[in-house]
Parts: C-alpha cells; sequence; structure tokens
C-alpha cells in the first residue's frame, strides 16, 4: 500500500476484497527472476501486501521477510505462509525503517511500492535500502512505467527517474519494459529494474 517518509498513509488497501494487483500468485515478471537463479541470500520483499513474492522465495528455499503497513495484509500472509507450509517472516512496518528489521538482505524484490512513492520521498527510500543491501546486493524493482495512459494510476516511472534516484548507491544493470498483471482487464505496462549495490 502507498507508503511515505512521514508514515503516513491512504486507507488499508487490503481491508476489503483483494486490490486488483494481488492476484493470488508472484507476478510473473518476479516468477522469471527465480526461474533464472537470480534470487540470492536473504529476500526481502518490501511492500509485500499478502505475500506472495516472499512465499516465492520461501519456496525456493531462501530466507525470506516480507514488510507492509498493512495489518490486514500482513495477517493474510501469514495465514498463507502456514496453509502453505513456507516458514517466511511478515512484519507490519514502513519501508522507511528497516533497520528495525535489524538484518542485511542479499535480494531486495519490489512489486509495486516504488512507484506509489511521492518524488519526495524516493531518495530517502534509496538511503535507508542501500542501508539495508550489502555491496553486491540486489533490488529487482517492478513499476508503473510512463507508457500508462490510464490517468488514474499511481505515479508513471521513467528510466531516468530510476537511474537519478538510484544514483548514489546503486549500478543500473538494466531496464527493461514488462507488465504488471491485474485481476481484471490486461497487464498494466511497467519498468522491470534490476540494480546492484555498489
Amino acid at each position: 500500500m502507498p507508503d511515505d517518509a512521514n508514515g503516513s498513509t491512504v486507507a488499508d488497501d487490503y481491508a476489503g476484497p483483494p486490490p486488483p494487483w494481488d492476484i493470488g500468485r508472484a507476478q510473473p515478471a518476479l516468477r522469471r527472476l527465480a526461474d533464472q537463479g537470480l534470487l540470492t541470500g536473504r529476500v526481502l520483499d518490501v511492500g509485500c501486501g499478502t505475500g506472495e513474492h516472499a512465499l516465492l522465495a520461501a519456496s525456493l528455499g531462501f530466507p525470506a521477510t516480507g514488510i507492509d503497513l498493512s495489518r490486514n495484509a500482513i495477517e493474510i500472509a501469514g495465514r498463507k505462509a502456514a496453509e502453505r507450509g513456507l516458514a517466511a517472516r511478515f512484519v507490519v512496518g514502513s519501508v522507511f525503517e528497516l533497520d528495525q528489521l535489524d538484518e542485511q538482505y542479499e535480494t531486495v524484490l519490489d512489486c509495486g511500492l516504488f512507484h506509489n512513492l511521492h518524488p519526495r520521498d524516493r531518495g530517502v527510500f534509496q538511503a535507508v535500502l542501500s542501508a539495508t543491501v550489502p555491496t553486491g546486493g540486489k533490488y529487482f524493482l517492478l513499476g508503473f512505467n510512463d507508457r500508462i495512459t490510464t490517468p488514474t494510476t499511481p505515479y508513471k516511472l521513467t528510466e531516468a527517474e530510476i537511474i537519478e534516484t538510484f544514483r548514489p548507491n546503486w549500478h543500473v544493470r538494466r531496464i527493461e519494459p514488462d507488465s504488471i498483471h491485474v485481476r481484471t482487464g490486461s497487464p498494466v505496462p511497467a519498468w522491470l529494474a534490476a540494480l546492484e549495490r555498489r
């Protein structure tokens, strides 16, 4: 759900029916990363929602943590983990306070978090993320891109915005067009960015 550096949020997207982006499985773009063997070490799913990407990592044997501001989403994620017999950790919290997790993560997955951050908060997130990931660690960002024509989307990302935000501490290894699948309608145009901590 949307999160800002002051800890304020919009209404809990998980208080009622599942939101459109909660498709009950991992997004295909992030599933491909796992299939390609690109997940390593401890895995953190930021803005995890109901936990599908942390659960994907856990199913492959990685120590996995998901963090989200929505208590409802975290409760659902915990139930999913129990039902699937997976040992994933889920935490209610802000992505601007990742230091409270008291761990370093070699892989960070982000499906739909960064494109919800107000531009003024992106640098704060970058700094907090950088303190959480060791040199050589990876951050995979899947977020709506600027090719979307719908006016009611969150902030649409340009390649330049991604590169500029993460320039201080990250190598941008690649940014490719991809998509975010939704419950209804066609997949939404997105960027899939792969970054490595310097």
